[in-house]
């Protein structure tokens, strides 16, 4: 049997990795853009801030895909899939032949339809050479506009810091993090990021972005404006969908799958970021790396159903650590929320009950009880006669185990 892989990210290298695993003889060939074997996504952060060497942002040795007998074709675009002969046309007009074919070509920096967006000194962060380009603009140009306030967005503006740029983080939305916190929440970890000397500024929208061939600004709707000698673009991904449309695959916000991650067209599987299972696509490394096990299992004919994933982030910014998992903005009315407020310390607590059951948590300004609260969310525990001992500093979790 022989396995073709389209993209080394997170959901590519896993599914090699576990088809390896669970099957030694099987080829295995990946197909990647990118001219570097796979590394995590999060220490593009830690790179930019100078925390982590560039020979250390890689996951694994540089001959791990020979020990693992995977191939692996860097610099390799896959540029169309040939559904009915079962093969992949790469660029320059090679072909290559597939038993089962995995597409896990992951997503692509959104840019929005901004005036100016084309300027030079505009960049957006997806992959290592956007970190070395960014990395090399910034020597020369230390006042930053990030423009989103959402994780990404948030992760390169305490790196950009980190390294002494002057650094202005602006949201559309009214809060930080809009997807993960509540109003509430938010409001304290701007404090905290405003503490480390990066600016905020929020409820805005972006008109253009300003100067002659190269940026020097932002104007916004109203009528204000902000200087700066550099834009960074953190507005979220989109799937990367043209290749499995273009090849008659099923797509809508990304491509289709079942519970096996099985395309319309057999043999053909997705998993990762590009993917769409049971109308939710979600963006984030444990579905992927679910999916990516789930993909190499039902390659195999070994069914291994994926279910979903509950929602969940953790981070670090300004020195505050941040949880957020499963429901944590609930509609008016449908879900009770409890909460344990620390302002001065910066230790916010909250969990979200629905049926008797929790729901979702957000964890912030402590680490203790964090790892905890994401798995008792993720099993969906009954909660009602724990909802108010849960939120105590010392609350023993081994009780609902």
């Amino acid at each position: 049997m022989r396995v073709l892989i389209v993209g080394n990210g997170l959901a590519g290298t896993m599914a090699a990795k576990t088809l390896r695993e669970l099957d030694p003889s099987i080829g295995i060939e990946i197909f990647a853009e990118e001219n570097y074997p796979y590394y995590p996504r999060p220490n593009l952060i830690d790179f930019i801030a100078g925390i982590l060497p560039r020979e250390r942002i890689f996951a694994f040795p540089a001959d791990w895909n020979v020990r693992q007998k995977i191939g692996l074709h860097s610099g390799s675009p896959v540029r169309r899939v040939n559904a009915e002969k079962a093969e992949i046309v790469l660029e320059g007009g090679a072909t290559e032949s597939y038993d089962a074919l995995l597409l896990a070509d992951g997503s692509s920096s959104f840019i929005p339809p901004v005036k100016g967006i084309e300027k030079k000194g505009v960049f957006s962060l997806k992959t290592l050479n956007d970190a070395l380009a960014i990395l090399d603009f910034l020597g020369t140009h230390g006042r930053v506009v990030v423009l989103g306030g959402g994780l990404l967005g948030l992760e390169i503006a305490r790196a950009l810091r980190t390294r002494g740029a002057e650094v202005e983080v602006v949201e559309f939305f009214d809060r930080l993090l809009p997807r993960q916190l509540d109003s509430e929440a938010a409001a304290i970890l701007r404090g905290q990021i405003e503490r480390t000397g990066i600016k905020v500024r929020l409820g805005v929208a972006t008109e253009e972005i300003t100067g002659g061939d190269e940026a020097d600004g932002l104007r916004f709707k109203g009528g204000d404006s902000t200087s700066c000698s550099m834009v960074v673009v953190a507005a979220g991904v989109r799937p990367n969908v043209s290749l499995a449309k273009e090849a008659g695959l099923a797509a809508d916000r990304g491509v289709l799958v079942d519970d096996g991650l099985r395309t319309n067209r057999p043999g053909i599987f997705a998993a990762g970021d590009n993917t769409q299972h049971r109308d939710r696509i979600y963006g984030i490394i444990p579905a992927a790396f679910d999916q990516a096990r789930a993909a190499a299992y039902s390659i195999l004919g070994q069914e291994k159903p994926y279910q979903g994933t509950v929602p969940s982030n953790t981070l670090k910014v300004a020195g505050l650590y941040v949880t957020s998992v499963g429901l944590v903005n609930p509609e008016a009315g449908g879900a009770e929320e409890l909460r344990a407020v620390h302002q001065e310390a910066g230790v916010y607590k909250k969990i979200v009950i629905q049926k008797g059951r929790l729901a979702g948590a957000i964890w912030m300004g402590t680490k203790k009880g964090a790892t905890e609260i994401s798995r008792a969310v993720s099993r969906n525990i009954p909660a009602e006669s724990w909802k108010q001992a849960l939120l105590e500093d010392d609350f023993d979790f081994t009780l609902l185990d």
